[in-house]
């Protein structure tokens, strides 16, 4: 059986080549994701002759990787993207991997794979295009995240439509992924949560960065029917009534989750028995924690 398609791809290439000119302008969560996700190759006494990087947007983690000391410990970096408008070295849909079997040594993702119909089906196909003792490390949005705009829309809508409709998409969750890990055929499966609390002066202040993300919706059972004024007024207002702080500014939590997994390898421990990964990232990369 086929997987549900929850969201529609071809939405989101056009959001993506919308987004694509004035993307820096709210990359800062992607920003945070990069440089965790450098800290961790840092310290892998590995060299990776071939990776892959999917969802590469305006190729931020290229340049940081260069000014990084992980910049020696890759070979060749292919960045790719959905969307042609950031110029990627490859232009390619996560969906539907270009490469053959074990044909890379690491593939790397940040906060763009919580928008793929079948994630489980991605992870697959990485892992057969990874050569054995391969890396796949990833961020990507989780449960959390968006919590309080999601509450808010839903209650202004159905208050003035007498119904409601999906306006912000389901986020994976952390044990869910440790399965999921497991299940696509990944050794010493490791995931990792970083909740972040965003201040805004406004909700419609948040919608916008958003839109600049290329993160607005783009569910298949997405309303057709706009948020209109008195919609986003109500949801503005339960907003400031529920999460603003004594200087009158709105709470936004966004959840990255940070997963990883190693194609199998003679050399590598024995994995835990189910139930039993609950490692922290750092020990299972083989890193030594510090402050950047």
């Amino acid at each position: 059986m086929s997987p549900p398609r929850l969201f529609d791809r071809s939405l989101l290439a056009r959001r993506l080549d919308r987004a694509a000119k004035g993307f820096a302008q709210a990359s800062f969560l992607r920003e945070r994701a990069i440089e965790d996700l450098i800290h961790s190759l840092s310290g892998i006494n590995r060299h990776f002759d071939v990776a892959l990087e999917i969802g590469a947007r305006d190729g931020a983690f290229g340049r940081e990787l260069t000014a990084s000391p992980a910049a020696s410990k890759i070979g060749v970096l292919i960045e790719s993207d959905l969307s042609e408008r950031f110029s990627p070295r490859l232009v390619m849909d996560e969906e539907q991997l270009p490469f053959g079997d074990e044909s890379l040594n690491l593939v790397v993702s940040t906060l763009a794979l919580h928008t793929a119909n079948d994630l489980p089906g991605v992870m697959v196909q990485i892992r057969r295009a990874l050569k054995p003792d391969g890396l796949f490390i990833a961020s990507l949005f989780g449960g959390e995240t968006l919590k309080e705009l999601r509450g808010c829309l839903m209650e202004a809508e159905l208050e003035i439509r007498g119904g409601y409709g999906p306006r912000v998409a389901p986020f994976a969750e952390g044990p869910d992924l440790i399965d999921l890990l497991r299940r696509t055929g990944f050794n010493m499966p490791v995931v990792d949560s970083d909740r972040v609390v965003v201040s805004y002066e406004h909700p419609l202040k948040l919608m916008a960065d958003l839109r600049a993300m290329g993160e607005s919706n783009i569910l298949i059972d997405r309303p057709r029917k706009g948020l209109n004024r008195a919609i986003l007024a109500r949801a503005s207002e339960l907003y400031f009534e529920r999460f603003a702080d004594d200087e009158g500014r709105i709470a936004a939590t966004f959840e990255i989750i940070t997963l990883s997994g190693w194609k199998p390898h003679e050399s590598q421990q024995k994995p835990l028995r189910p139930g039993s990964a609950r490692m922290r990232l750092a020990d299972a990369l083989g890193v030594k924690e510090g402050k950047i």
